[in-house]
């Protein structure tokens, strides 16, 4: 079987967006991960921001043939990290290759869901 992702991801873009004015469906971000291998994923987070240094080495683990889903305004990573308001970027280092995408619901603009930008390598 081909190898299907990488290992390693840069997500450029955080940056939270406004509740909205529903409740019920709250403006939020998620990063999603997949991994279509037989045996679990390890991943290190790193995040970076605009005015503060790195938090570095946060855990996540994907389990083999699964995908995790997680909001990252809500606490993440197996440490429950949150993530502070303004402007963030997320580095992803997998020890085995997965697909990861990093979105935004943001219901300031019409409910409004895109992927923002990475860089894989």
């Amino acid at each position: 079987m081909a190898e299907l992702g990488y290992r390693n991801y840069m997500f450029v873009d955080g940056d939270f967006p406004g509740t909205g004015d529903d409740a019920s469906l709250p403006g939020h971000e998620a990063l999603i991960i997949t991994n279509k291998n037989t045996q679990d994923a390890h991943i290190l987070v790193n995040v970076y921001f605009e005015d503060k240094p790195p938090v570095k080495g946060l855990h996540l683990t994907v389990g083999a043939e699964r995908v995790l889903c997680l909001r990252t305004d809500l606490p993440f990573c197996e440490e429950k990290y949150s993530i502070p308001m303004g402007q963030f970027s997320l580095e992803l280092e997998s020890d085995i290759p997965v697909c990861a995408s990093y979105g935004r619901l943001d219901r300031r603009h019409n409910l409004g869901y895109y992927s923002t930008g990475f860089c894989a390598v």
